[in-house]
């Protein structure tokens, strides 16, 4: 069952590509001139979320980057964002 964030963001990206069990961690679209539009996750309700799991900081952070910002799928892989 797709969430309405989910179908939003399929209206606004046909291609996107998603995580699995991180819908609640999408904060939009990122768009660039010449390249695709894309799922942006934001990195601390990621982070949040993988300790809520059973990880200390440590680990959240380690798996953060080796599995999710570390993967590459094309061009319609997700963006991440941490604010400042």
């Amino acid at each position: 069952m797709k969430t309405d964030k989910i179908e939003r963001l399929l209206e606004l990206c046909p291609d996107a590509m998603v995580m699995d069990h991180y819908d609640d961690c999408i904060v939009g679209v990122v768009e660039r001139f010449g390249a695709t539009p894309v799922t942006c996750y934001s990195k601390e309700k990621i982070l949040d979320k993988l300790m809520g799991d059973g990880m200390n900081t440590e680990e959240a952070i380690e798996f953060f980057y080796f599995n999710q910002i570390g993967s590459y799928f094309g061009e319609n892989t997700p963006c991440f964002i941490e604010y400042v």
